[in-house]
Parts: C-alpha cells; structure tokens; sequence
C-alpha cells in the first residue's frame, strides 16, 4: 500500500488561524485564494452536485464524485512557486480536438481525470485528493463535502404558484429565482473528514458563490448543518458581488440572508461580510443579518476592473480585519 501524504500544512506559528471554507466553483476559488495569503491551515470543504461538462460526464460514466469544484479549490490553494503555478496549470488545463473533430477528450480538465485516476488507485476519496493536494503543494486540504454524488432540485418561481420542477445543478444554476430546494438523497452521509474539519476550526467561512447552488447546499444537507450549528468555531459569511444572477433573479442583497433563515432557521452567524457597493438598502440588510445574529462588516473587496469579482488582497486584508477583531 503506498503511503497516503498527510494535508500540506504549514508548522505553527505560520499555520495561523483553522479556517473551514464551505462553497464550490468560482465563490469558493475566490475565498480560497484571499485565506491562503493569511493561513497554512485551511480545510476547503466543497459541493459535490455538479452534473455538467466534463465533472458531469466522469460522473455519469464513472460513478464518481464530480470533480471539478475539487479541481478549482485545489488550484486555489497551490503553492506560490514555479512548481505550484505549474502545476495549477496542469490541473486546469482543458483538451481541445483540432478543428472538424469530435474527441472523447474534448472540455476535459487534465485536473479531474487525473483525480479520477488516483481515487481508483487508492480506492479513497480523500487520500486521492490528498495526493493531488500534495503535488500542488497546496496551502492546506481539500475535501467533498459528502460521501457521495448529490442531486440538487428546485421549483421556478412562478407568480406565486409552484413552478417547473428543474433538476440538477447546471439547470437549476441558469432557470431564474427559485425555491423548494433540495437535495437527493436527503439522508445522504456528509464527509466524516468535512463535518471533523468544521468542529476543529477557528473560523467557518461560507460563501461567495451561486447562493442555491454553492451556499446553500452545505445547509441542506442533514449532517452537514448540524455541524455548522453545533461548532465551537466562529461564523462569517461572505456576500457576492452579484447578487442578482441567473439563479437569483430579482433578489436583493437582503433576500439572500432570508433564504438562509428560511432553510436553515437554527442557524446563526457571527459577521457578514459585504462590499456596500453591492448592497442595495443598507438599514433593510443589516436587519436581514440581524435575524442571523450577526453584525456586517462593510468593505471593498471587488476588484478594480469593474467586473463582479473578489480581488484576493482586498478581500484578505477584510478576512484579516474580521478575524482579528473578534
């Protein structure tokens, strides 16, 4: 049996504070790539619904866990040297057949089959991501934040009337506002890995990404959200920029924290960091938060080209200020 490498940390003091990050895709790529300049000791904890592209595809053909998201926190949390950068690059690198042919290779990420690859190895999900964890030499693990692949649902709203039943992320991500989430299997077992990393951290960090897709699903998850409910560990949740996307139309800044509420009414959080650019009715959001038991934290975080994306530094120095304080 070859010897499965322990999650790259670094040695205290440099470890810094234990930060649990729950999200998945881009949102959770963003969160990543600001905590890694603050701490070595960080657990990325990731959805496991995706069913499109190339995630999707290993997962219909193979049976396996999507992953992609797994891929993209793994890129995230790369060492910072030529070796790491490089290797990042692999991992995200894309086949393209040249032009006029159709490959059975076409929109893979090298990342995820070579993911693939080592859970059929090692026959263990969080050893093979420990493995490609190390080869990154990434700042801290990597983990599914279920056992098993999960499905995601939702009704579009419609007028106040159920709407059509959309199934699976990569529709329910594009169909507009919706409600009555949920995931199949419902009794699905979360990561024993995952639900330990959240009871041992400093700090749980949830979010940015798509709120129905990304967020929410850590809390709709039965062992999952009672993990986050019942740690020891501080709570911070991280707004979007864009807080009117496909999967949230018509939605204010205030909504999102109701849906929260709404789906998961036990739990609190400690601070919600927002950039007031993105904010709407600032008295209507700090009562939204209220109703969570928390405090905002305003701050730029947005980078300075204009787009809906978290710049690292920005928002790190935020994390950095937030942790500190309290």
């Amino acid at each position: 049996m070859p010897i499965i490498p322990a999650a790259n940390k670094l040695p205290s003091p440099e470890a810094g504070v234990r930060v649990a990050a729950l999200g998945g895709g881009h949102g959770l790529s963003a969160s990543l790539s600001a905590l890694r300049l603050l701490t070595g000791n960080i657990t990325a904890v990731v959805t496991v619904a995706d069913d499109g592209g190339s995630s999707g595809r290993l997962r219909e053909e193979l049976g396996v866990l999507p992953p992609g998201d797994l891929r993209m926190a793994l890129a995230a949390l790369c060492d910072d040297t030529d070796w790491g950068r490089t290797w990042r690059d692999v991992m995200q690198h894309r086949f393209n057949s040249r032009e006029g042919v159709s490959g059975s290779l076409d929109n893979h990420a090298l990342g995820n089959l070579l993911i693939v690859t080592l859970w059929e190895l090692l026959g263990d999900t969080v050893a093979g991501l420990r493995w490609a964890g190390a080869l990154l030499g990434a700042r801290g693990e990597v983990l599914p934040m279920a056992s098993v692949p999960l499905t995601i649902e939702g009704h579009v709203r419609g007028n106040g009337t159920p709407g059509e039943l959309i199934r699976g992320q990569s529709l329910l991500a594009k169909a507009g506002e919706v409600e009555n989430v949920q995931l199949m299997p419902q009794d699905a077992p979360a990561c024993a890995e995952a639900v330990a990393a959240i009871h041992n951290a400093d700090w749980v960090v949830l979010g940015p990404g798509s709120w129905y897709t990304s967020v929410l699903p850590h809390l709709l998850l039965p062992q999952m959200r009672d993990a986050l409910c019942s740690t020891g560990a501080k709570r911070l949740l991280t707004m979007n920029l864009d807080v009117n996307d496909a999967e949230a139309a018509g939605m204010n800044a205030a909504d999102h924290l109701h849906v929260i509420s709404r789906y998961a009414p036990n739990f609190s959080v400690d601070v919600v960091l927002a950039d007031p650019q993105s904010i709407g009715d600032l008295t209507e959001f700090r009562e939204a938060a209220a109703m969570l038991g928390a405090e905002v934290a305003f701050s730029q975080v947005g980078s300075s080209g204009g787009n809906a994306v978290h710049d690292p530094l920005r928002l790190a120095a935020a994390y950095r200020d937030i942790f500190g304080e309290h």
